[in-house]
């Protein structure tokens, strides 16, 4: 069975803004006696969670050999185990059979989804996966101006909510995995390519790996992270430095607009995968 998701992004709004625009969501919201099993989200969050495990593993074995991890790759791995045990009882607490009893939504986009899965979703998404109990009430008691919520809904409320973090605490863990990746190949060329070779065969070689192909570019992290290992080697680098710069020109850029960039990135990756962390711990003293 193809299940679906909720997956859309959201901009951060303000508390007084969200809490607006879930009175109005709720006006607009038609109601039916169940939710849709090809909504169920636990074979989502099973992927999900698999997919974080086996980024979990890869920052493990990039700090074996000496590979820097992404700042965001530190509240991972020091938080694995919450995430880990988290899902581990979403996933006996929430079966088919009981996702289906919820109210369903039977208009608009989010037709056959459970209401307080895509109540929580919104929360969520809309706060930038930045919550606290006393918000998390006053966004339901703005919902409830117009709709009023049951009391098995506002139960599993945290459980939804969980579910909805998760989910974006798998898309910081792809950026995590290509920033990786990315690092990695940077450091198998610096080291079959600046160490132990004649200068000038280094540079055409370097020149050649760099060179773009029809619709591809170099991606952000492999060009900061090399060209951090380059300025590393001082004026034996400086060669191979000029001959990546003149690469990353071609992308109409500088190596120091892309390593910006790229350090902007990580802030921004390192603050949301924070705020999850932070968000779930605080849903686990929510009763």
């Amino acid at each position: 069975m193809k299940y679906r998701t909720l997956n859309r992004k959201s901009i951060g709004l303000s508390k007084e803004q969200l809490e607006q625009y879930l009175e109005k969501l709720a006006s607009e919201q038609s109601l039916q006696n169940y939710s849709e099993k090809e909504t169920y989200p636990i074979p989502k969050l099973k992927e999900n969670f698999k997919f974080i495990e086996e980024v979990y593993h890869l920052l493990n074995e990039h700090i074996k050999v000496g590979l820097p991890i992404h700042p965001a790759g530190e509240w991972l791995l020091d938080n694995f185990y919450i995430i880990e045990e988290t899902v581990k009882v979403i996933v006996q607490n929430m079966s088919l059979k009981k996702y289906k009893k919820f109210l369903g939504i039977s208009n608009g986009v989010d037709k056959g989804f459970a209401r307080i899965y895509v109540l929580a979703h919104e929360i969520i998404n809309y706060t930038e996966n930045n919550i606290d109990y006393k918000s998390v009430k006053n966004f339901l008691s703005a919902y409830q101006r117009k709709k009023t919520l049951s009391m098995e809904e506002i139960w599993n409320l945290r459980e939804f909510m969980q579910i909805a973090i998760i989910e974006n605490i798998y898309d910081i863990c792809e950026k995590i995995y290509f920033s990786q990746i990315q690092k990695e190949k940077a450091e198998n060329i610096f080291l079959r390519l600046v160490q132990n070779e004649e200068q000038g065969t280094i540079i055409n070689k370097l020149e050649n790996k760099l060179k773009l192909k029809k619709n591809r570019q170099m991606k952000y992290p492999f060009i900061e992270y090399l060209s951090y290992k380059l300025k590393n080697e001082g004026r034996k680098g400086t060669p191979f430095l000029i001959a990546l710069e003149e690469q990353v020109n071609k992308m109409g850029m500088t190596i120091d607009e892309v390593v910006k960039k790229e350090h902007y990135d990580m802030a921004l990756r390192k603050v949301s995968i924070g705020n999850c962390i932070t968000s779930m711990k605080e849903l686990l003293r929510i009763s």
